[in-house]
């Protein structure tokens, strides 16, 4: 489909929304109002979700049709929206709109071509489930960052292979699906840092979107790294099991869990003080911690140190 988001965004309202359609009319599968939106208010609040993510789709994916949308974009849209710790309302919210989003395609789809394409995003309810069962919501916003992240890091049992994610994700502000999975061939040595006057370990990540970029971390936790992918060929985490352990280890040390992304916070807060001591200005570091954790804008570190981003 061509055009820009907000004509996108309409074209597939009107596929969609049906005033007056009556609830018997809308859960009936035989009847042409089935999975329809009758609410004015309720469209509008979907088509200012969709709107949204077809803006997150063209910064981070360079897509521009909203045809070409896969579970795989809904997939990256939830964690991305779950990185900044959203209230359980809101993505639920987000949920139920790409839910729609999904029948809007194929309706659309069905009148443009005779034929409903096979969209299926049904992942966004799995995604939205794991974030409420491992408390990666939140009834309120409040800042993540964990008060002694070295504390955390040091109650997870030292031979894990958590304890080297969450020290990838503090000393690097990789997300969790940059130390999840890496390979030997993403080992890049050691580099030195101008910013801290250090030699530091060099690990070759892609996150979100598909960016790719340098994520630096101590030499001690690089050469573990090194000595787990020497042993097994590759350093790979069930996330599951470290969604746990790191619940598990604030629940012996009496603190709130942030989840394993709280260390990413960490890393955005002393990173801007390391850039602030080198002497760089405000607005430069968050512009580069922001480049060093995969972002764009240099308005998102501001969220890190407190300011709310939606």
């Amino acid at each position: 489909m061509r055009g820009s988001v907000y004509y996108q965004s309409a074209e597939l309202t009107k596929a969609i929304f049906c005033a007056g359609a009556t609830k018997i009319e809308r859960i009936d599968p035989t009847h042409p109002h089935f999975q329809m939106v009758s609410s004015y208010k309720t469209m509008e609040s979907y088509r200012n979700v969709w709107n949204n993510f077809f803006n997150y789709l063209k910064e981070h994916w360079y897509i521009k049709d909203s045809e070409q949308i896969s579970s795989e974009h809904i997939s990256a849209y939830m964690d991305y929206k779950i990185e900044y710790y959203p209230s359980k309302q809101y993505l639920e919210k987000i949920s139920a709109a790409l839910g729609k989003l999904e029948i809007a395609l194929k309706l659309y789809s069905q009148n443009k071509y005779g034929e409903a394409k096979p969209y299926d995003f049904s992942i966004r309810q799995v995604i939205l489930n794991h974030a409420r069962n491992f408390e990666l919501v939140a009834d309120n916003y409040h800042n993540r960052a964990y008060a002694d992240p070295l504390l955390l890091i040091q109650a997870l049992r030292e031979d894990s292979w958590h304890q080297i994610a969450a020290r990838i994700e503090y000393e690097g502000g990789a997300r969790l699906e940059g130390c999840a999975l890496i390979k030997k061939e993403q080992l890049l040595g050691f580099k030195y840092d101008p910013i801290t006057n250090e030699h530091k370990g060099v690990l070759l990540t892609k996150e979100k979107g598909g960016k790719v970029g340098e994520v630096f971390i101590s030499q001690k936790t690089y050469e573990r790294l090194d000595a787990c992918i020497a042993l097994y060929d590759v350093f790979k985490l069930k996330r599951s099991d470290y969604y746990q352990a790191i619940k598990k280890a604030c629940q012996i040390l009496n603190i709130p869990s942030e989840g394993t992304h709280g260390l990413r916070w960490n890393f955005a807060k002393r990173r801007m003080f390391e850039y602030a001591k080198a002497g760089y200005s405000y607005a430069d570091s968050l512009q580069r911690v922001s480049y060093e954790m995969k972002h764009n804008r240099a308005s998102i570190t501001e969220h890190y140190l407190g300011e709310r981003i939606q």
